[in-house]
């Protein structure tokens, strides 16, 4: 099983998928953000497709050594079915969740992240093009639920 946590910056996405990694026997847990952190040294839109493609390439190692997988990122439709064709031949069921809390929650510090000028400005972009409302998998408005009252959201419909 190959699951995607998608959605804005602070949308709660990587404390979801920590979560959800305890609940689950053998899953590999990908911060695509992290791969990001591997080449700092170019511009975000250049990295994107180099991280998209470690991510894919991740995705297979685990999925081939039987394990489930959770992808963690900010996906646009384009992403999105860019990595899923790469990744249907592991013959896995495949879901995708987005966290998607009111613009206004997402603004304010949660937890012990304090958000600064850039990721402001990147969450507003993200809401403006739709990250967290788009056309495939389930969206979840997480507002007002804490992290493991959404992890059990989604624990249960992987479950069905």
């Amino acid at each position: 099983m190959i699951i995607f946590i998608n959605g804005s910056i602070n949308s709660g996405k990587s404390t979801v998928a920590k979560i959800l990694a305890k609940e689950l026997p053998k899953v590999a847990l990908i911060e695509i953000d992290v791969l990001r952190e591997m080449i700092n040294c170019m511009p975000l839109e250049k990295a994107i497709p180099i991280n998209l493609e470690n991510a894919i390439s991740l995705t297979e190692n685990f999925s081939r050594k039987g394990m489930d997988v959770i992808v963690v990122y900010p996906l646009s439709q384009k992403n999105y079915d860019y990595i899923t064709s790469k990744i249907k031949d592991l013959n896995q069921q495949i879901y995708c969740f987005t966290l998607a809390p009111k613009l206004e929650k997402v603004l304010t510090n949660r937890g012990t992240r304090d958000l600064n000028e850039w990721e402001m400005e990147r969450i507003k972009h993200h809401y403006d093009i739709g990250i967290h409302a788009p056309s495939f998998g389930e969206v979840i408005d997480n507002s007002e639920q804490s992290p493991k009252e959404t992890a059990k959201i989604i624990l249960d419909k992987i479950k069905q």
